[in-house]
């Protein structure tokens, strides 16, 4: 079973207006609110593509209950672990220029709510691999993800990290089965500019070299990379109009991994739904409706780098 971890989960509301300016009254239409959390998205994405998947995360109030009632109506099994502060709401606004973040820090998670976590990761009886997503909430240290990485690693459970942690360089020892940094987290957490292919090369082989079974590099309009030491893939993007990026990344990892994880050789295949799937969610509030990856798919470039 794949497991998916949302240690900071949110509902998102998406809206619009017709401008927006400080001191006045900003009129907003459009209102769309959705479950939220790039874990939760990966579960969400994967269960469009007949992927099974289940929940975990920390809620709390009644934003994270709602979050938990949402995630149970897509028929998708969730194994919350409860704690007393409120789980957050972001605002995505959009002017018709420009898209505005609002994204609050989230609920405070003590101590003995994350070995509560822990000890529930340890009894899952089918941990075959589990998808760590997103920031950690308040009250929680780096050390947590060592403290999953260990749990994973006795019980030979396949990681794959798509965190912007500095922390992330550290857990390159535990050998994650992937990891989706982008150009920005290789900026922030390796000290790596990268300014062309060639740079785009080295930092692959680099991240390899340091410990990550597989890497898949993305640099948003630009693309995206896969490299698993043997072989390495660009592909390109298919342009739309931006609504809202929020779930993008999210539902490009799903996309990748509905196809990959079964069959780790169809590499093109899975590079060009995870493509297809980034757009189509990019053009949408929230995920959408999912109904133009197929069509995307076909105008997505793919070309073997090495």
């Amino acid at each position: 079973m794949i497991y998916t971890l949302t240690t900071n989960p949110a509902i998102d509301m998406n809206v619009f207006s017709h401008g927006i300016s400080g001191n006045a009254v900003t009129r907003t239409f459009g209102a769309v609110y959705t479950p939220n959390g790039k874990g939760l998205n990966v579960s969400y994405c994967l269960k469009h593509f007949q992927t099974e998947s289940e929940v975990l995360g920390f809620f709390g109030g009644f934003s994270g209950k709602y979050i938990i009632e949402e995630t149970e109506k897509r028929f998708i099994k969730a194994h919350p672990v409860w704690v007393e502060d409120t789980t957050r709401i972001n605002i995505f606004l959009n002017d018709g220029a420009q898209e505005f973040k609002l994204v609050n820090e989230g609920a405070f998670v003590p101590k003995d709510k994350r070995a509560e976590m822990c000890g529930l990761l340890h009894e899952l009886p089918d941990l075959h691999t589990l998808v760590i997503s997103g920031s950690l909430s308040k009250g929680m240290e780096s050390s947590f993800y060592d403290d999953i990485m260990e749990l994973c690693k006795r019980r030979r459970t396949k990681v794959i990290l798509d965190i912007s942690s500095n922390h992330l360089a550290e857990l390159m020892r535990y050998r994650p089965y992937l990891i989706k940094p982008n150009d920005e987290e290789i900026k922030d957490i390796f000290g790596i500019i990268m300014r062309d292919e060639e740079d785009i090369k080295d930092v692959l082989h680099d991240l390899y070299e340091k410990g990550a079974q597989n890497i898949l590099l993305t640099l948003g309009e630009r693309g995206s990379y896969f490299f698993n030491g043997k072989s390495m893939y660009y592909a390109g993007t298919k342009k739309v109009e931006l609504v809202s990026s929020a779930c993008a990344g999210d539902a490009s990892l799903a996309g990748f991994l509905s196809l990959w994880l079964k069959d780790p050789s169809d590499i093109e295949m899975a590079l060009k739904r995870s493509a297809a799937v980034g757009a189509n969610v990019a053009e949408s509030s929230g995920l959408g409706l999912m109904d133009k990856v197929e069509e995307y798919t076909k105008e997505i470039m793919v070309r073997k780098v090495e």
